[in-house]
């Protein structure tokens, strides 16, 4: 960061780090202990929709991998599109099988950015439950390298003090985003 960047109050984006997906089967035990929330088996990535044979090549070679994966147990990936443009792509593990399921996220993703998409790739999400059945989901957000929780309410309305509680928790597992306007609520997304 130069002088300019320091005195327009500008800051360095940072990198992407992938491998903190692989904080989440660790965070996911701290967050069972600490409030009984659970992992529901299901995860998903979003993206920035991309046109194109490059794009349908890349997509293939995720199915393929997958699908494979499959056959040992997982689910075929499932992908859709969002009302607002959106592309996601949808796996679905055993819930006893989170590091299985954080590996088919890590795998998507890399993919992605290794075949030239990683600035299209917005976020990955992990959903979990508790006893009650209440939805939520650790985000991870590609661009910041950082995680948030979104718990969601009926009326698209969201359990704030559930998601404070839950920043608290798992602050010494993940690195959870500071900034609270960075904390998108994801509707409907896949999964959760």
């Amino acid at each position: 960061m130069g002088f300019l960047d320091a005195l327009f109050g500008r800051s360095k984006p940072v990198k992407p780090d992938l491998d903190q997906l692989f904080g989440l089967p660790s965070a996911a035990i701290t967050l069972q202990a600490a409030i009984g929330f659970r992992p529901t088996g299901t995860g998903s990535v979003c993206f920035a929709s991309i046109e194109g044979g490059a794009f349908a090549q890349v997509q293939d070679e995720v199915r393929a991998l997958l699908d494979a994966d499959s056959q040992r147990g997982g689910t075929p990936v499932e992908f859709s599109r969002d009302d607002y443009g959106y592309s996601w792509l949808l796996t679905r593990r055993s819930p006893d099988d989170l590091p299985g399921l954080v590996g088919d996220l890590h795998a998507v993703n890399t993919t992605l950015q290794d075949s030239g998409f990683g600035p299209q790739l917005l976020c990955s999400l992990v959903a979990f439950h508790d006893a009650e059945l209440r939805p939520l989901a650790l985000i991870y957000l590609y661009k910041r390298g950082s995680f948030y929780p979104f718990a969601p309410l009926p009326g698209e309305k969201r359990d704030n003090p559930l998601e404070l509680q839950v920043k608290a928790v798992l602050k010494d597992d993940l690195r959870i985003e500071q900034d609270l306007t960075r904390w998108f609520p994801l509707w409907g997304a896949p999964g959760l």
